[in-house]
């Protein structure tokens, strides 16, 4: 293909992207191919416009993609529907294969892949411009991870989808050589899986030079290589007898509907070579400690949100470090701080998620010996060996006296997590008061329309009325998930006990840190305050893993990627039927704390991949439909 190309700004234009030095370069809006690669600047410059499109895990996840109200953890109040919000309106059953989505992954991300194919085919060393071969080589490393992270984002999102890898269309291309149907979801996975791979082993585990922080290191490719083939081996995509006869315009099927117990192991495999080479490289779960010297469940995982990689936050795997990205947190805290500090005090969690957390001993609420109590109010403060004082203000209290009892006694991630009525509010130096009319529920649509608010990763000091926030530390991915990842994987791939016990040392690490018991296949007592015992089966690891993950990667947006992988959508009562919460127009505690319906969700099968939309299908006619989307 001819080298002198100009590339207009709205297809391949370079934009400003990292924290660092190297990724804050200025755009070009006209510029020709061959002056981009023979000029350091503006060679970092469109590799910077390469990485631009790594998820804002502040507004993308939340707004702007939706995977965090998509699933059941959070919820937006439904009546910011009439500013544009159209992912609740999706969740509402208003979707078809022309509604809206502000993802634009069709769209935008195949340019960013296409972005990264040229850089790799052009960029070349400039010994007199201060960039040597080494530093080529890293560079075509990244862009080579990130083609096939993009590639995977597309892949997850939308099923089979049009796949050319390492194509460039010439300069000369007639229509025709852009009209690629789909290829089958294995074939796709099984070629980013060596692209991530081969990538990550051009690529250190972390970068020496600070400025270097952000930039794709072996370690983010291998989080994203274990995420997708965990995701490849799971029920959706793993023997689905739903996509049999799913096939593009050559008759090939795109989905393999035959069970492949190779798959997990395959995950399992991909899972642990992360967690050895972050081990290896010093990565580590965040803690804190309390004044008798053991881990502070409450200020460590309040914190892990507020603390930088290089003051010792060394969970973060997949940093994410645009120069002002920790302002997008802005968006979603406004959400949250209630309107007498300027907030939209909607942005709440379900019932369900609230139920899904453990007590304090450890236990599921539905558990017979876990001391759940529902109705009625303490009679007495609570108080733990914590540091923390977002319980009711003073360090070490937890609950105050005259809290209801569904939120007495339970595990340091709920208090971290969920705002309730009656829960200290440290903005305003008082308790939350959420009865209609009261200082925190006007009863518009800027009200908690189910009786709570979320609280994990909003600063308790962030305002909003004076434009203070506090900075924080983004990221895609933590360590803790990926623990998580390599049990479930784990005890998938290998049907035995030492599989097993594997599976829950690594769940067991993840709870230590929360401040519950840990897990034990061995015969222990009820009362044991270091052990609860789990049946010696698949199945029943399985059970405790996922309600691991449900607690304590809540809120991140792992919950829509594990619930649709997993095929459960149909079985959980809030993803396809009512959604319940306390009573936001209770004027009194009798009214106030009853489980109300506050909004109906509509769920159909075609909605486990996004639709591809009716324009892009008219203007390829090699394209098929997402499955049940016709």
């Amino acid at each position: 293909m001819s080298l002198k190309k100009y590339i207009l700004a709205g297809l391949m234009g370079i934009v400003s992207f990292g924290s660092c030095t190297y990724l804050d370069k200025e755009p070009d809006t006209e510029i020709d191919l061959g002056m981009v690669f023979e000029n350091k600047t503006k060679v970092e410059s469109w590799l910077a416009n390469v990485y631009s499109r790594i998820p804002n895990p502040g507004n993308d996840w939340l707004n702007t993609y939706g995977w965090e109200v998509f699933a059941d953890d959070l919820t937006a109040s439904a009546r910011w529907q009439q500013w544009d919000w159209t992912n609740i309106t999706k969740i509402l059953g208003g979707w078809t294969p022309n509604t809206k989505w502000d993802g634009n992954f069709w769209d935008g991300l195949p340019r960013k892949i296409r972005q990264a194919y040229i850089f790799i085919e052009n960029v070349h060393a400039l010994p007199n411009a201060d960039l040597p071969q080494r530093e080529v080589d890293y560079m075509k490393a990244e862009a080579r991870f990130l083609a096939a992270y993009y590639w995977w984002q597309l892949l997850e999102t939308y099923g089979p989808i049009p796949f050319r890898p390492n194509y460039i269309a010439p300069t000369d291309f007639t229509l025709s050589d852009l009209m690629v149907g789909q290829r089958p979801f294995d074939e796709i996975v099984s070629h980013l899986d060596n692209e991530m791979l081969e990538a990550a082993k051009q690529l250190p585990p972390v970068w020496q030079s600070v400025e270097k922080y952000g930039r794709i290191t072996s370690v983010m490719c291998l989080t994203i290589r274990a995420k997708m083939l965990l995701f490849a081996a799971s029920p959706l995509v793993n023997g689905n007898e739903w996509y049999i006869g799913h096939k593009n315009k050559e008759g090939e099927e795109l989905f393999n509907s035959t069970y492949s117990q190779e798959k997990w192991v395959k995950a399992a495999e991909a899972c642990k070579l992360l967690l050895d080479e972050a081990e290896q490289a010093g990565y580590r779960l965040y803690v804190e400690y309390n004044a008798e010297g053991e881990i502070d469940p409450f200020t460590s995982l309040e914190n892990v949100w507020f603390t930088k990689f290089q003051d010792g936050n060394k969970e973060i795997l997949f940093p994410y470090t645009k120069q002002d990205a920790y302002q997008s947190y802005q968006f979603y805290t406004n959400k949250v701080v209630t309107k007498e500090y300027g907030g939209g005090n909607g942005l709440g969690v379900y019932q369900g998620l609230v139920d899904a957390f453990f007590m304090k001993n450890g236990l599921p609420i539905k558990d017979n010996n876990a001391k759940y109590v529902e109705e009625g109010f303490s009679s007495e403060k609570e108080t733990r060996v914590t540091e923390w004082t977002g319980g009711t203000g003073q360090k070490g209290e937890v609950t105050a006296e005259g809290t209801y009892n569904m939120y007495c006694n339970r595990e340091p991630r709920f208090y971290t997590t969920v705002s309730y009525n009656g829960s200290w509010y440290a903005l305003a130096g008082r308790k939350y008061e959420f009865f209609k009319n009261q200082k925190d529920n006007d009863y518009t649509h800027d009200a908690p329309q189910n009786g709570y608010l979320v609280r994990k990763k909003v600063y308790p000091q962030d305002n909003p009325k004076n434009g203070s926030y506090k900075w924080r530390q983004m990221f895609l991915y933590r360590l803790s998930a990926s623990f998580l990842d390599y049990a479930e994987a784990i005890n998938e791939a290998y049907d035995d006990k030492v599989s097993r016990e594997e599976a829950l040392k690594y769940v067991n690490k993840v709870r230590e840190r929360a401040g519950v018991r840990q897990y034990t296949l061995n015969t222990v007592s009820l009362d044991d305050p270091k052990y609860i015992h789990v049946d010696d089966n698949q199945l029943a690891v399985r059970e405790v893993v996922r309600m691991e993950r449900r607690v304590e990667l809540c809120c991140e947006g792992s919950r829509w990627s594990d619930i649709r992988r997993w095929r459960i959508v149909e079985s959980l009562p809030e993803m396809c039927g009512d959604d319940y919460g306390m009573n936001y127009g209770g004027t009194n505690s009798n009214e106030f704390y009853k489980r109300t319906v506050f909004q109906t969700r509509v769920w159909k099968r075609a909605m486990y991949w996004m639709p591809v939309y009716f324009a892009e299908i008219n203007k390829n006619t090699n394209l098929v439909q997402a499955p049940f989307w016709n």
